[in-house]
């Protein structure tokens, strides 16, 4: 019989090497007459262990090597990795028992780097379809509510209610509506999503067709991030294998429902993760903003009553319907219910995705998790949400993981990326990128964004060149205030929150660029 070695295919281990890793896997296996199966499954999410590669130790646990290199294999099967000893500097153990693993609350990633991405057999072996199965039973009122009993609310900048907004799908009288999934993953240090749809795509399609069958849309569409092949090669075919099960498409599994799922590449533009926006390119238009009213489960896609959701607040359905909504309400704190991925990036010695229940502070994730910087120097500021949230001193690094705690102190969560800096950084040169940022990526339509992002540009690099600094400041300030409360979308309203918190919290910086010699202008 056949060893079972996983070997993940997802972006994050092939970037690092994972298929020459496999090739040199099969090559040796060849030569030394060894019957192994190779599964690729997903990331369980430990970037710094990938490639980790797992072997099935026969008693239904795995025994873990990483971060494993082609040149490693020879070595590794020298040792004894196949009968899972523990005889080599990459052994592991237990792959269960890694503590970065063992301490998380896996809800919506229970499967990751469990299965193979894109097998119905692992899916339902491991409790996939099981929601949906469930869902076929309800009315479409009682999937509603289970959903509001959740708390689950929107994985994003906004956080809404899920269960609020498909009520009000719902109750749209029209002959069409939809699912429309964000999976237009663009701030800087995420990769959730991606995890999602490269390590459990079904679990996502899953979460889609109860959607459907919640408000009774039978079409949906998931609007990818372009720079996302790989997602979007695996969607396809956990799609397909969906369809063919007939756990997608007509008549699913005889229940008389229908539901018909679609991948759409965007625009490769970040303004185009804005639900709005994201509406006109799948309708073929340019990615602009739209003014609201009226809302998206309105008058969305096409003019229809749209559910717009992202990946992770769709991923998380299926457990709360097979488990209940009160299941997933237990987790968490406050308003902030179930669980968040963070994501850990930047200088940071162990990158990855912790998924854990609202609540813990910040300091313990990057120090219990995250293991300090990468450079071995002190932490100075912290991001939190993407290219849009405040940059956060270590005053602020005891806030609990809470949408509330967060908003209350000038911060935000949105997606639960985490980006960390080490003392060389440099927070003028972070807050002139925030601003320039916004000049790339505004879709045009509003002045405030437009025009102010701009000009924000050019009074940050006047600051830092020492001109008139004083006065400057307080442009600056007057720009962030017109930016935040004229702009028509989130983008031109949130950009001046990471610049505003880097004035706020580190004014050296600012003081220090303005007296070197080349006044830093050009950052």
């Amino acid at each position: 019989m056949s060893i079972k070695v996983y070997v993940p295919r997802d972006t994050t281990t092939q970037a690092l090497g994972g298929e020459y890793v496999v090739s040199r896997l099969q090559a040796e296996a060849a030569s030394r007459g060894l019957d192994i199966e190779i599964v690729r499954n997903g990331s369980r999410g430990l970037c710094w262990l990938e490639p980790l590669v797992e072997v099935d130790t026969g008693n239904g646990g795995r025994a873990a090597y990483g971060p494993v290199s082609p040149g490693d294999v020879s070595a590794l099967l020298d040792a004894g990795m196949l009968d899972a000893s523990t005889d080599h500097p990459l052994a592991l153990g237990e792959v269960t028992e890694i503590p970065y693993l063992k301490n998380q609350q896996r809800l919506t990633f229970a499967r990751a780097g469990v299965t193979d991405a894109v097998s119905i057999t692992d899916y339902r072996q491991h409790g996939g379809f099981d929601g949906l199965e469930k869902a076929l039973q309800m009315s479409a009122q009682a999937i509603v509510d289970d959903v509001k009993t959740s708390g689950l609310r929107g994985r994003g900048g906004a956080a809404f209610p899920t269960g609020i907004k498909w009520q009000t799908v719902l109750g749209c009288d029209a002959d069409q509506k939809y699912i429309v999934c964000n999976a237009d993953e663009g701030d800087s240090g995420t990769f959730a999503d991606r995890l999602v749809m490269e390590a459990d795509p079904l679990m996502l399609i899953e979460g889609m067709i109860i959607a459907g069958l919640a408000v009774g849309a039978d079409q949906g569409y998931i609007y990818l991030r372009e720079e996302y092949p790989l997602a979007h090669q695996i969607l396809n075919e956990a799609i397909a294998n969906a369809t063919e099960a007939n756990w997608l498409g007509d008549n699913i599994q005889g229940s008389g429902c229908n539901f018909q799922l679609e991948v759409r590449l965007g625009a490769a533009a970040y303004i185009c993760g804005e639900e709005t926006s994201l509406l006109n390119s799948l309708e073929g238009k340019r990615g602009l903003v739209r003014a609201k009213p009226p809302l998206p489960a309105i008058e969305g896609l096409f003019g229809k009553p749209t559910i717009v959701n992202n990946v992770l607040s769709l991923a998380a359905v299926p457990y709360i319907l097979a488990n209940g909504g009160q299941s997933y309400a237990d987790y968490g704190m406050g308003r902030s219910r179930g669980t968040l991925p963070f994501q850990l990036a930047g200088n940071i010695e162990r990158g990855g995705m912790v998924e854990l229940a609202f609540g813990p502070t910040l300091r313990e994730l990057i120090e219990t998790f995250g293991n300090g910087s990468a450079s071995g120097r002190p932490l100075k500021a912290i991001q939190v949400g993407g290219p849009l949230g405040a940059y956060l001193p270590e005053s602020q690094w005891d806030l609990p993981l809470d949408y509330e705690a967060f908003s209350a102190d000038g911060a935000v969560l949105g997606h639960g990326g985490v980006v960390a800096f080490d003392d060389t950084v440099d927070m003028s040169e972070q807050a002139r990128f925030s601003m320039e940022f916004c000049v790339a990526e505004s879709c045009g339509k509003c002045t405030p964004c437009r025009i102010g992002s701009t000009r924000g540009v050019e009074v940050i690099d006047k600051i830092r060149a020492g001109q008139n600094t004083a006065a400057n400041l307080e442009l600056l300030d007057d720009l962030c205030d017109t930016m935040i409360y004229g702009s028509l979308c989130a983008m031109g309203g949130m950009t001046p929150f990471p610049v505003q918190s880097a004035v706020k919290h580190f004014p050296d910086d600012f003081i220090k660029a303005a007296t070197t010699t080349d006044g830093g202008a050009s950052a």
